[in-house]
């Protein structure tokens, strides 16, 4: 399966949608200057265990990255996935770590 990954900053989040069309997923967010905070992940049931939260994860790290941006990691998901992906530690704000 093919996912476009897009920002619609109207509505504050980044969109994963197939071939289709068809949403699979999102992230949403609240970006204050520099300083993106990912709040929540969503994947449509359709589509779980397809990859799509983690597609969506890389696309709005990379973005961030991209962007310049430090990113607040409010959403546990992406929490989760931060921790198996340190090549972003850099752009990550620290004191947002969950600790064990």
């Amino acid at each position: 399966m093919r996912l476009t990954v897009t920002d619609v900053p109207e509505r504050e989040r980044f969109e994963a949608r197939d071939e289709s069309g068809t949403t699979a997923g999102f992230v949403t967010y609240q970006l204050t200057g520099t300083i993106i905070a990912y709040t929540h992940t969503e994947v449509d049931p359709a589509f779980e265990g397809q990859g799509v939260g983690s597609t969506l994860a890389r696309a709005v790290m990379d973005d961030a990255r991209e962007r310049g941006r430090t990113v607040v990691p409010i959403c546990p998901f992406l929490a989760g996935w931060l921790e198996k992906h340190p090549e972003y530690e850099g752009i990550v704000a620290r004191s947002t770590r969950r600790t064990k």
